[in-house]
């Protein structure tokens, strides 16, 4: 069923004024419980993206936010659809489309958080990577909200596996990226199955012709709210430095060195780069991860659950392998190669400096990329702060850098019925350790990720295999 064109899209609304940041969340029409959760989850105040569109999007209005990842945009969309959500009725209430597997993990998990007000709020992830059948299977027991990619939907619509009769909200998370990959078609086809009565929600970094036309098509009186991302100079300080071809992947290592970074994001432009530097992070000690399009979903998966948790001290990955990636409490990005594209570059940069934290921004500039950075320069109406390497000096810690925390992987996830608040109980009550010793719990359908004070991994890795969680005797390995 193919919907009838609306009205133009009406032009972007101006920025909320500064006063809108920081409004409290117990300004919104929530439900007391959903007020005490978000306190509880450490929400206070709004930031901007959230404060000019949550009072709109919770007025049922169809939205189109224009904002980067980081900026809060779950919380804006994921509000508003657990704010119609009947719990008791077991069916797909809410959709939300991600342009990548990780991004729908991320969502996933920060609704599931936000969802915790109500009892039994089930969240469901299809992406591809995944075989079909437990998906299936997930679906036959019923589901409130799901999340996923364009074209595993596509499957599971075209299978009639995922009924939308009872949906009410569709998300639209990252649609000029997802547009970018290619997915116009397939997010045409979700949405022509969707039910004409709903509330569509569209969150776009950028605002290009294929997201007016998507709007123009799909989306009823939308209203529209703008927010220009903003870095500021003392958020993120970035430094550039001049090197020869066969001195780049050692500028990483001294850079490291030098500044010491507990995570690091480093851009590399080709696979073979990415390898290349991983393969000489690790022969110097450093726990480094590569992250690429040539490995498995299962590897991405590890990869990502690790560097999240920080369990990796340096991620080294291509852009394409990196979209969608939020990460927080990122210290340091450093652009191993100069991109060709400065948008790529200030996406590169943003990474860092995220919910008013200082970060670096380092970027190693051969003679035959000098271009590139004058065109950055240009895009950034400022020169470039060139610093020599000779300035790096080797730290007084004598050990190599090593991230704080260890990764433990329990063979047991959500099919076993685990919760992060059992394995929590597990390492507190049971095994006594400290709150503080503990970091992100990460549970999948057939596994659980624990992250474990590294001082503190050898004895918890014991006590896991050694006891219980749940009631049953579980199989831990470290990562």
């Amino acid at each position: 069923m193919t919907e009838p064109t609306t009205a133009p899209v009406p032009a972007p609304s101006p920025p909320p004024s500064a006063a809108a940041d920081g409004t409290p969340f117990s300004d919104l029409p929530l439900s007391p419980a959903a007020l005490e959760n978000l306190q509880r989850l450490g929400y206070q105040r709004m930031t901007p993206i959230q404060a000019a569109s949550l009072p709109l999007a919770l007025a049922g209005h169809d939205l189109i936010a224009q904002a980067k990842t980081g900026s809060g945009k779950t919380a804006a969309f994921a509000l508003p659809l657990l704010a119609k959500l009947d719990a008791r009725r077991f069916a797909v209430q809410a959709l939300v489309l991600c342009p990548t597997r990780e991004l729908a993990e991320q969502v996933t998990q920060e609704i599931r958080r936000l969802a915790r007000a109500e009892d039994n709020v089930k969240v469901l992830t299809l992406c591809g990577g995944a075989t079909m059948r437990p998906q299936i299977a997930s679906l036959a027991h019923g589901a409130h909200i799901v999340v996923g990619t364009p074209g595993r939907l596509v499957d599971h619509l075209a299978r009639e596996t995922l009924p939308l009769d009872a949906l009410n909200t569709l998300v639209l998370d990252e649609a000029d990226r997802m547009l970018d990959m290619g997915f116009a078609d397939e997010i045409a086809y979700v949405i022509e199955r969707c039910p004409r009565e709903r509330q569509t929600l569209l969150f776009s970094a950028t605002y290009p012709p294929g997201v007016t036309k998507l709007a123009q098509r799909f989306m009823r009186n939308p209203r529209q709210v703008t927010l220009a991302e903003r870095h500021a100079a003392t958020k993120i300080r970035q430094r550039f430095y001049e090197v020869e071809n066969g001195q780049r992947l050692q500028a990483v290592g001294r850079l490291l060195e030098h500044y010491r970074p507990v995570s690091t994001l480093a851009f590399c432009n080709t696979r073979q780069r990415c390898s290349e530097l991983a393969t000489l992070l690790q022969a110097q000690g450093i726990v480094a991860l590569e992250l690429h399009g040539e490995l498995e979903q299962r590897e991405r998966d590890q990869v990502l659950v690790q560097f999240a948790n920080r369990s990796c001290s340096v991620l080294v990955a291509t852009d394409v392998a990196a979209r969608g990636l939020d990460i927080a409490g990122l210290e340091a990005v450093i652009n191993v190669d100069v991109t060709p594209d400065v948008e790529v570059h200030t996406h590169r940069v943003g990474r860092t400096g995220r919910a008013d934290e200082a970060g670096w921004a380092f970027s190693l500039a051969s003679r035959n990329e000098m271009e590139r950075v004058a065109r950055i320069e240009r895009m950034q109406d400022t020169e470039c702060e060139w610093h020599s390497l000779d300035e790096l000096t080797p730290s007084a810690d004598p050990q190599p850098l090593r991230p704080p925390m260890v990764t433990l992987q329990i063979l047991g996830g959500r099919k076993d019925k685990i919760r992060p608040g059992d394995v929590l109980g597990a390492l507190t009550k049971d095994l006594g350790f400290r709150a503080d010793q503990i970091g992100k719990i990460n549970v999948s359908e057939f596994s659980t990720c624990v992250a474990v004070a590294r001082d503190s991994a050898r004895d918890a890795l014991r006590g896991l295999n050694e006891g219980k969680v749940k009631g049953k005797t579980v199989k831990v390995r470290r990562m």
